[in-house]
């Protein structure tokens, strides 16, 4: 039986701990980025991808049959190694890196970069942001998939659950407006925006207990053109 004793932990040090079960355990928000990724960029076309915060490979498989090739990346070691077991296609190359730095391992311009379940973990949005605008071909897309911001004003975070009890990331919030801002400064434009819940989230009112998924996608792109913002609900709703 798990104990009731909760740890805060630094992110590295989280994921690798996490990793060997990551997989195994159920994970609404985990599972509910994983559709809104597909939802959103299935009507693109894109040969090259960054995927940024691969983790255990959860996109990694869908969108290396899209693309010609993919640059997988993560800071965590433990969750490297779980991805290279699991997706075993030929044309991804995976890279551990710590991206809150310059982003050095990027080699030339993609035509999709994927931001997943990460940026909560991040203090500086704008510096990602940076990095992404530069690592972009012209007229190619930066995807970002994370946690709603009310699911954090709720004291939702990323957490699991160890034999001596429950395990805290380090995480910061992150309001809606501090994406838009970081992307302006940036040179991109949003696109696309959409708000996601799982099968029990009312997609009128936030979610009125943290066990519901609600999450955010964020479609955006280098041209400096009129956001078209879309609100819609997972399929089934």
């Amino acid at each position: 039986m798990v104990s009731c004793h909760i740890k805060a932990m630094r992110v590295q040090a989280a994921y690798n701990k996490w990793a060997s079960t990551y997989d195994a355990v159920p994970n609404k928000t985990r599972d509910l980025e994983a559709r809104a990724l597909q939802q959103v960029l299935a009507p693109l076309s894109f040969a090259s991808v960054l995927e940024i915060g691969c983790g255990t490979g959860k996109n990694t498989d869908w969108l290396a049959t899209r693309a010609t090739k993919v640059t997988a990346v993560d800071f965590s070691a433990a969750m490297l190694e779980a991805a290279k077991a699991k997706v075993v296609n030929h044309n991804i190359a995976f890279q551990q890196a710590d991206i809150t730095t310059e982003w050095d391992f990027v080699t030339s311009p993609a035509d999709l970069i994927t931001c997943s379940l990460i940026l909560e973990h991040v203090p500086n949005l704008d510096l990602v942001f940076q990095q992404a605008s530069r690592a972009l071909r012209s007229g190619g897309f930066f995807y970002v998939g994370e946690l709603h911001p009310f699911k954090q004003y709720l004291g939702s975070q990323a957490r699991f659950e160890t034999e001596t009890g429950r395990v805290k990331i380090e995480a910061f919030i992150h309001h809606a407006s501090e994406y838009m801002a970081a992307a302006r400064s940036n040179g991109l434009a949003c696109v696309e925006f959409r708000e996601l819940f799982d099968d029990e989230g009312q997609a009128t009112t936030p979610p009125p207990n943290t066990g519901l998924a609600f999450s955010e996608a964020w479609l955006m792109h280098p041209r400096r053109a009129r956001a078209k913002l879309n609100r819609t609900k997972s399929p089934g709703e």
